[in-house]
């Protein structure tokens, strides 16, 4: 085979230069089957970066009613989920001072936080696009657990580590009371925290 004239090589190197990059395979989130409800929970809290509080207002003029604001969440670093809702707090936000009269709360997460229902077609509030929603309380935490708590969230939101300091953060876990699950249509499921607990979230991929 004949090489190719200067003029073509050049013109080929260009064209390889500047073409545009090949689209990276996008993974496609797989999700546990909706009949193994705890394991759905369990997955959803993992992938879920950030969830949606509502707590008792004690502000005016809206106390005694509830109050939804947004935190960042992890229940462990990527790929090691604990179950757990860990958070990273200062009492100078509006919502901890409610939780520090009543520590009492709810959280949701959603797979809509994710690549998931974007890459399914479903909208935020199908039922298809599964969220959970958590009661229980929001309580400190020190020692070990704190250290977990530490890594859990550091890893995954590391523009915590430089937040100012004059803020007294403090780390802090959601006490899982009931767990409600989403996933399918037939109305919302509800598992035990000891169910919950006892579930592994599929992290697998296909």
């Amino acid at each position: 085979m004949s090489a190719l004239p200067p003029a073509a090589c050049a013109l080929l190197l260009g064209l390889l230069l500047w073409a545009p990059p090949a689209s990276p395979c996008r993974l496609r989130i797989r999700i546990p089957p909706h009949d193994q409800v705890a394991r759905v929970a369990r997955f959803i809290a993992h992938q879920c970066d950030w969830a949606s509080m509502a707590t008792i207002s004690t502000h005016q003029p809206v106390a005694g009613q509830p109050f939804s604001n947004a935190f960042s969440v992890s229940d462990g670093p990527d790929g090691a989920s604990s179950g757990v809702p860990y958070m990273y707090l200062t009492r100078m936000e509006v919502s901890v001072q409610d939780l520090q009269v009543n520590p009492q709360a709810s959280l949701s997460m959603s797979l809509a936080q994710t690549e998931y229902c974007r890459q399914q077609g479903f909208d935020p509030q199908s039922p298809l696009c599964a969220h959970i929603i958590l009661s229980g309380s929001v309580m400190e935490v020190n020692g070990t657990e704190a250290d977990f708590a530490k890594k859990a969230l550091f890893s995954r939101h590391p523009e915590m580590i430089d937040w100012p300091t004059d803020h007294n953060w403090f780390f802090a876990k959601f006490n899982i009371t009931q767990v409600w699950v989403l996933d399918y249509f037939g109305g919302v499921k509800t598992v035990t925290p000891e169910e919950y607990f006892q579930a592994a979230p599929d992290r697998k991929h296909h």
